[in-house]
């Protein structure tokens, strides 16, 4: 099977986005699915929010166009999965159905693609593993989601992590995997031609909902022909670090403040940076050089010896706690009481 399978599809994908944005964003204009300017937003006017839908039909014809006829039950699954998730995304982008219908979609979507043989293989008992799978599904997809809180943040880290997982992929012969991340790189890069700073449209939770999906299932299908279990485990947790960091970072803040995680508010990591005195460009470029970073990181540790990997894993690990504590520290000196 020919290993460059992938490039057809990021072109495609690419291709695809960038005509179709200008499509949705006309169709979300006439349906009236936008963003309105509000007290915990950024932007001052209506922006239409169905970018997700340039960003789905890419990911999605660019898959069905060009993919390897060998994963089509399990790129069947996924795709269900996603297109289940564009749907409630869009209905709440046009009607906010609130946290726990949201919720319980997202764990059917983890259900169809565990029914299709993909989950974590941690514990190799189906008692720990599939709840763990749907636990990371679900984290993935809300993280991704609560990144969009800016221009360019969503469709930007997207499409690092997904180019990062694309090389490692490229690099152990994993056509599936390669397949998928161009897909996504593709179809993100397409899109945030519109939506970088200053964007002139959203990809809205319909977009959110599907990347954080499947980044989450290229972070499971990832296999490793030499690295042990003992190390491997980082990688995904390494190329996905900054939405891990920021829904961790946004859930302990809003509990440990007494409202609730699901509740919008102005304490994302972009937020805390923009505090300090950071443009909007600026604070995108430094997420996106720590994206980078990490999943710089991840790579090396997929392809170093297992010393070395399993020293830079738990350095990068180690990192992000630091900076934890950083962006706690942030909140209380500058943030509370604005």
């Amino acid at each position: 099977m020919d290993s460059m399978q992938f490039v057809p599809i990021l072109v495609f994908g690419f291709a695809a986005s960038l005509g179709l944005t200008p499509l949705s964003r006309q169709i979300a204009m006439r349906l009236g699915v936008v963003d309105k300017p509000s007290q915990r937003k950024i932007h001052l006017d209506n922006k239409p929010l169905m970018g997700g839908l340039a960003i789905y039909v890419a990911f999605t014809l660019s898959l069905l166009l060009f993919s390897p006829p060998a994963h089509l039950v399990q790129f069947g699954a996924l795709l269900a999965g996603a297109a289940l998730l564009a749907l409630v995304g869009l209905l709440d982008d046009r009607y906010n159905l609130g946290i726990r219908i949201r919720l319980v979609v997202q764990v059917v979507a983890a259900l169809t693609v565990i029914a299709a043989g993909i989950h974590i293989s941690l514990f190799k008992t189906s008692w720990l593993d599939y709840p763990l799978t749907v636990l990371w599904i679900v984290t993935l997809t809300n993280a991704v989601n609560f990144l969009d809180n800016m221009d360019g943040l969503t469709a930007g880290l997207s499409a690092i992590a997904a180019a990062f997982f694309m090389a490692i992929a490229y690099t152990e012969g994993l056509t599936l995997v390669s397949s998928l991340a161009a897909a996504v790189l593709g179809s993100a890069v397409g899109f945030l031609v519109y939506n970088f700073n200053p964007a002139s449209t959203f990809m809205g939770d319909m977009g959110a909902l599907v990347l954080g999906f499947v980044l989450a299932i290229l972070g499971i299908k990832l296999e490793f022909g030499e690295q042990p279990l003992g190390v491997t485990w980082m990688v995904p947790l390494l190329v996905l670090a900054l939405p891990l960091f920021d829904i961790c970072l946004v859930v302990v803040t809003r509990i440990a403040e007494g409202r609730s995680p699901g509740e919008a508010g102005k304490d994302h990591t972009s937020h805390r940076l923009m505090s300090l005195g950071l443009s909007q460009r600026q604070t995108l470029l430094v997420l996106y050089g720590a994206c980078v970073f990490f999943g710089a990181l991840g790579y090396i540790v997929s392809v170093a010896p297992t010393g070395i990997a399993f020293r830079v894993g738990v350095a990068g690990l180690v990192l992000l706690a630091v900076l934890y504590a950083v962006m706690m520290a942030i909140r209380r000196k500058y943030q509370l009481g604005h």
